[in-house]
């Protein structure tokens, strides 16, 4: 092992999720310098495994987390107009059936057996209604449409539904790829002068008066670097409390709650473009929507998870859970047969004592240690992937004091890269890609802008025809999108490109795989 010279930076991130790379591009724009380190690849954990939305988050209404959900709901549109290529609105149905009934889990569900024992736990239809009401006028929407009401027998919604279900619902959130969410607020932060250290594990961390030296090692090569930084952060998700309690050797009263929430994969249940919002006769709610063109997504459950050692992976009850949810609603038995894959990721929210883990706060928790002559310390807990933008910032308003020239707020009007277009012109520009590029075909040309968004016009810059893209790996996956990913994006291994930055691995054959593996390892 060797030691190389010291970096000195303003502030330092532990942690390469959303929200730590949200963090390091707001205060790099802000004028800090900045070192960011992920121990293993840019969004790799938790960030690229949420059923993949932008939402206020409905159900927390019933937890009377008004706070939460209108910071959220305020944020989608934000989020929608800095991503529209990596994000876009969609339509939920939410189904009424007077025959769903679920457990006393709520404050509201208890609220409404004391004022009306004879409903027994049935959500009213009206009650939804309200909830409705205050999703769409709470965060002052502005370009998503408001909730409708609509006729099964005669909506396409309804024709994947069993025959009891006449009535539901219709209302607005967004789709988000979340992975390629994170990868380009870390090459925004990057663009902008801020380092970040992929596959680079901090090992210790200790104030020194008031500064802090970290030591990290690369995990790759094994080197060992020594940095300093005047703030570190600490954003290290599932593994806050793990680095407060081992790498900075610090005791706290504060830790976090591991929930699992996993998801399956199926092929497509139907034929059209909208979601649905299930609910469960638990309590609890699902969604199911359209995936990858040609699959279905189902998901979430809500699981304490053991600790950070074990593997989040989807167990056989949770995958039959999700299975015998939706049976309760699509008119297509959905086996275990039909789950082609599935994917789980650790929640790490902030410990309130909560014992139902479905109840537990989504909201964050920021905790800052600081006295005189000591270097100041912000521990992260909890948040999601709705509000990271919101906790950048109100991270950043906590250290600033450190920093007295610090410049204000800036992301709500910046776009990501790629992203510098209006919400409205998708569809124009897809067509635009594939007319300057002819050899595309039109899913070819829409996997690829919502991939990359303007930016897919420097990705396949110069080629006039399809071998002009270099060697293809299948599911026109090609040499050069593979090239793009590793200089722009941070992808070094298979799965970084095939299940993360995309979703290709569904549909690649193993040779495929095997085939890019090798060429990842040669070039």
């Amino acid at each position: 092992m060797s030691k190389s010279k010291t970096k000195e930076v303003d502030l330092f991130v532990i942690g390469g999720g959303i929200n730590g790379c949200g963090i390091a591009r707001d205060a790099v724009g802000r004028g800090l310098s900045v070192t960011l380190a992920e121990m293993n690849d840019i969004g790799g954990a938790t960030s690229s495994s949420s059923t993949k939305l932008f939402h206020g988050g409905l159900r927390y209404l019933e937890y009377f987390e008004f706070r939460l959900v209108r910071e959220s709901l305020i944020e989608r549109e934000v989020l929608l107009r800095m991503m529209p290529h990596i994000s876009w609105p969609m339509r939920f149905v939410l189904p009424l059936s007077s025959e769903m009934r679920f457990e006393n889990s709520t404050p509201t569900s208890r609220l409404l057996n004391v004022l009306m024992p004879w409903a027994k736990g049935k959500r009213p239809a009206w009650l939804i209604r309200l909830g409705l009401f205050l999703y769409d006028n709470l965060g002052g929407r502005k370009i998503l449409p408001g909730t409708s009401s609509i006729s099964l027998g005669k909506d396409l919604a309804g024709n994947a539904l069993k025959k009891k279900f006449k009535k539901a619902f219709e209302y607005s959130d967004c789709w988000i790829e979340d992975n390629k969410l994170v990868t380009l607020n870390a090459l925004d932060a990057k663009n902008r002068g801020a380092k970040i250290l992929t596959r680079t594990k901090v090992i210790e961390a200790k104030r020194i008066e008031d500064f802090w030296k970290i030591i990290v090692e690369n995990q790759l090569t094994h080197e060992v670097e020594e940095h300093h930084a005047k703030v570190l952060i600490n954003a290290a998700g599932p593994w806050v409390a793990d680095i407060i309690n081992t790498k900075l050797q610090l005791n706290s009263k504060d830790n976090t709650r591991l929930v699992r929430g996993s998801h399956i994969v199926v092929p497509k249940l139907y034929d059209h473009d909208k979601c649905y919002f299930f609910q469960g006769t638990d309590g609890r709610i699902i969604f199911s929507i359209p995936y990858e063109y040609e699959f279905t997504l189902i998901g979430t459950t809500d699981a304490d998870h053991d600790g950070i050692e074990t593997k989040p992976t989807c167990s056989e009850a949770e995958r039959d859970y999700l299975i015998n949810f939706t049976s309760q609603y699509f008119a297509k038995e959905v086996t275990p047969k039909d789950v082609v894959w599935s994917y789980s990721g650790v929640r790490p929210l902030y410990d309130d004592g909560t014992e139902n883990a479905v109840a537990a706060t989504r909201d964050y928790v920021l905790k800052l240690e600081h006295s005189a002559g000591i270097a100041p310390l912000l521990n992260i807990f909890g948040g999601k992937i709705t509000t990271y933008r919101k906790l950048a910032e109100a991270a950043i308003l906590e250290i600033a004091k450190f920093f007295p020239d610090l410049k204000g707020s800036w992301t709500a009007n910046s776009s990501l890269p790629g992203g510098n277009f209006p919400v409205q012109d998708v569809a124009k520009l897809i067509k635009k890609l594939q007319s300057d590029f002819n050899f595309l075909t039109e899913i070819r040309a829409k996997r690829l802008f919502r991939a990359y968004g303007l930016n897919a016009w420097e990705l396949l810059k110069g080629a006039s025809k399809l071998e002009d893209l270099g060697e293809q790996f299948g599911e026109f996956l090609t040499q050069r999108e593979v090239e793009y990913l590793r200089k722009n994006e941070f992808a070094m291994e298979t799965d970084d490109i095939i299940w993360r930055r995309t979703k290709l691995g569904l549909k690649m054959s193993a040779q495929d795989k095997k085939r890019l593996s090798e060429y990842l390892k040669i070039s």
